[in-house]
């Protein structure tokens, strides 16, 4: 499938290119976080299409790490900040 003499995994990839390079423009870690995992996402789709596993696996690790610091590490703070020291 072609779009504008250009293949559809080639769209996923520069799709994937252009989130990425989106985030580094943000001030706001959070949406820095979900922009950039966004676009890990798409490259890691772009890996399997393309099969190559430097892309998947590298992507993959920012995307884990995107989802601990949105997620799991928030709630870490949120324990320490709901302590109250007397």
């Amino acid at each position: 499938m072609e779009f504008l003499g250009i293949s559809l995994t080639e769209w996923i990839g520069y799709l994937s290119s252009f989130f990425i390079a989106i985030s580094f423009f943000m001030r706001n870690i959070v949406k820095l976080r979900i922009i950039n995992t966004l676009g890990c996402i798409l490259f890691v789709i772009y890996g399997i299409l393309i099969d190559s596993w430097p892309v998947i696996i590298a992507n993959g690790i920012i995307v884990f790490v995107n989802f601990y610091y949105l997620f799991i590490n928030k709630k870490q703070q949120k324990l320490k900040a709901d302590e109250v020291k007397p």
